[in-house]
């Protein structure tokens, strides 16, 4: 629907829309003329993810210049083609050329950029580069010297790279040779501190170790039981404690203890025999016991010599037989036994606890070397590291050539890219009919006229009653003396066309408006002039004359009358002269068909609506309505004079006329306002001269003519339905 409403819209600004289009048209002709040719040129750099020379060489270097995007989204070619467009790029390119524009200045950095341009072709690592110039020879040097300037700069990056690389390591070796160095000491004196060699080893030697103590001391330990248990035996039987039972052998076997002793048992047998034979105080007996005495001193010191410094019990006997020396041997054997056992187990014991101590140690000792040695391992990785890559990047800043390559040198075409004959004409006719509908669609948002039926009937809000199609006669009356008008009383001459049987529709529709109160007299006006209400009045007129009722028609139009044209009779006498001199209808009134007279308006007055209104008028509308069954007035246009509303008032009703594209909205809405104001009885509303082809809507229209001799049809005036939506 929009569409349509467009086309139509265009249809009715045809001449200016034709202008508009011829004037772009013209315009793009003669400048595509005045054009200067432009040729541009082409040349192709091709990236690579890494350096060829670096990855065939195998150094690690080569991912200097290595294509990595930051974001996984990024293109690294679109990062590329901002460098190549970058100022400083495109500053050397323009003063190694010298380019300079129309004035003799360097070319700006901005003007470069209209002749210059980048692209890619999708799935390709090539970036292409254009450039265009009236001189094609100029142009091939521009793409060619910016393709040597951006690998130049390429290239220095890539080595500027490599050289702060180097440099970074060359300041990092010291403090990594420093690092192995001081792990190297840390682990030494860890391991001299700790007596530490190989820490498994140790530990699964100290186990299989503390586990020979155990076995070993278990051992010691019985052997120690047996002998505690020996010597207790041998004290039992003895009596003595083994260092009394040492003494007492050692004095046994002492001569000189022996000898002394048996001199003193012999001087006590003496004495023994003596006392039996003499008193104490006998000199023999004195003699014996001072000899006794001084053997008792010998014997002592004997002893004390013998014994060094020990001491036996008084009692014990110091003449053993050989079976008491030989248990006092095998008693002082086992004591020595026993006490080395004790010993062994005591040092074995010791042993074992160093052993389990040492054990318990391990874990910590073992943690501490882990650590140490994996200071030392990292330390010289990076140093190693560190030192493998200082090396590749002194290989590596020397090959660099970069990962971007010349695919293609600056090539120019022979035939001009600018202009364009082909694009130029196109993009002239886009921009002809943009600016065309353009114009076309700001002259319909202008247009204040009312254009279509959906307009008039959205803006008066009547009752339709007819729709009227545009005649060709329509608009042909004359108004000079003299001129012949064309017939347009349409119903008469053509009585089979569609247009007539739309004035009987409005004949019959008027018929329907008040069957108890049949209409008689009906006011014929329009908003404005030219809306062609007296053809419409006219045509009424003679549609309801070839019903059968008597008709009159009245042209009370006294500013511009044209009844008389229209029936091409004479208006030397009509409404004013009746109202004025009181004629009789009779002898003014024209028959100018059957059942049908035409009062014309006469001598026309200086003031009619003062003729209009006056009560001679209401008279004579009383008296015309009871002599003919119809009495159909034409009424100049509302918006000239106040003679419709007052001749409405007199009748039985106002039928407006419409004609769209004659009537604009703000006389529309003038004349509305006129006839609520004056309280008319607004029978309903007829537009005329509608033009099938330009309403958007569904409107249905007579197409053929009827014939009564044989019923056959041929084609009308009018177009064919209209059904557009």
């Amino acid at each position: 629907m929009e569409f349509q409403r467009y086309w139509l819209t265009l249809k009715r600004n045809w001449l200016t829309a034709a202008t508009v289009l011829g004037s772009v048209s013209l315009l793009t002709t003669l400048s595509l003329k005045a054009q200067e040719p432009i040729y541009e040129s082409q040349g192709k750099i091709r990236f690579k993810r890494d350096d060829t020379t670096s990855s065939l060489t195998g150094l690690a270097g080569g991912e200097l210049g290595r294509f990595d995007p930051i974001a996984a989204e990024n293109n690294p070619l679109n990062t590329e083609m901002n460098v190549i467009r970058s100022v400083p790029i495109i500053q050397d390119t323009v003063e190694r050329l010298d380019l300079r524009d129309e004035d003799g200045s360097l070319l700006e950095y901005s003007d470069f950029l209209r002749r210059f341009r980048l692209g890619s072709e999708r799935g390709t690592d090539i970036v292409e580069i254009f450039y265009q110039d009236p001189d094609p020879d100029q142009a091939k040097a521009v793409v060619d010297t910016l393709m040597a300037v951006y690998l130049e700069n390429h290239l220095l990056e890539n080595r500027a790279e490599a050289v702060a690389a180097r440099q970074f390591i060359e300041e990092q070796l010291p403090d990594a040779e420093a690092s192995v160095h001081e792990a190297e000491i840390d682990l030494r004196q860890f391991k001299e501190a700790n007596q530490v060699g190989d820490l498994e080893e140790e530990a699964t030697a100290a186990v299989s170790a503390l586990e020979d103590l155990r076995r070993r001391v278990a051992e010691s330990e019985a052997e120690l039981a047996n002998a505690n248990a020996e010597s207790y035996a041998f004290y039992s039987q003895l009596g003595m404690s083994p260092p009394e039972a040492i003494a007492v052998a050692s004095l046994s076997q002492s001569p000189g203890v022996q000898e002394v002793l048996a001199q003193l048992q012999e001087v006590e047998s003496q004495l023994a025999v003596e006392r039996v034979r003499f008193e104490d105080e006998h000199p023999m007996i004195v003699a014996l016991e001072e000899r006794k005495t001084n053997l008792e001193l010998v014997f002592d010191q004997r002893v004390n010599q013998a014994l060094d410094g020990q001491t036996i019990q008084p009692e014990q006997s110091l003449q053993i037989g050989e079976l008491k020396a030989d248990l006092i041997g095998d008693f002082v054997r086992s004591e020595v036994r026993r006490a080395g056992l004790t010993n062994q187990v005591s040092t074995l014991s010791h042993a074992q606890e160093a052993y389990r101590q040492r054990i318990a140690s391990l874990p910590r000792l073992e943690q501490e070397q882990r650590e140490l040695e994996r200071q030392l391992e990292a330390a010289q990785s990076t140093y190693s590291l560190l030192l493998e890559k200082y090396h590749e990047i002194r290989v590596a800043e020397n090959q660099n050539v970069g990962n971007a390559r010349i695919m293609q040198q600056a090539y120019v075409s022979d035939e001009p890219v600018s202009p364009s004959i082909r694009s130029y004409l196109a993009t002239g006719g886009i921009a002809g009919i943009v600016l065309t509908l353009a114009t076309v669609l700001a002259l319909d948002a202008k247009d204040r006229f009312i254009r279509t039926i959906k307009e008039a009937r959205d803006m008066f809000g009547m009752t339709l009653l007819a729709v009227i199609p545009f005649h060709k006669n329509a608009g042909k009356l004359s108004f000079l003396p003299g001129d012949q008008a064309a017939s347009e009383v349409i119903v008469r001459d053509l009585p089979t066309s569609a247009i007539s049987e739309t004035y009987r529709m409005l004949q019959a529709n008027l018929k329907f408006l008040s069957s108890d109160h049949p209409l008689k007299t009906i006011v014929i006006t329009s908003s404005v002039p030219q809306e062609g209400k007296s053809l419409v009045a006219a045509n009424l007129a003679m549609a309801m004359a070839q019903s059968g009722h008597k008709v009159l028609l009245v042209d009370a139009d006294m500013r511009i009358p044209r009844q008389h044209k229209i029936w091409d009779v004479l208006n030397e006498r009509g409404l004013s002269n009746v109202i004025v001199e009181q004629l009789d209808l009779a002898t003014v009134a024209k028959e100018v068909a059957t059942n049908l007279d035409v009062l014309t308006a006469g001598i026309i007055p200086p003031n009619p609506t003062a003729l209009l209104d006056s009560h001679r008028m209401e008279t004579l509308i009383e008296q015309y309505s009871t002599n003919y069954r119809f009495v159909i007035i034409d009424t100049p246009a509302l918006n000239v004079a106040a003679d419709a509303p007052i001749l409405g008032k007199m009748s039985d009703g106002v039928l407006l006329v419409t004609r769209p594209g004659v009537v604009d909205l703000a006389s529309a809405g003038l004349a509305k306002e006129r006839l609520e104001q004056s309280g008319q009885t607004v029978l309903g509303q007829v537009i005329n001269a509608v033009i099938p082809e330009h309403e958007p809507y569904s409107h249905y229209y007579y197409t053929r003519e009827y014939r009564a001799d044989d019923h056959s049809t041929s084609r009308s005036l009018e177009p064919e339905r209209s059904t557009r939506p």
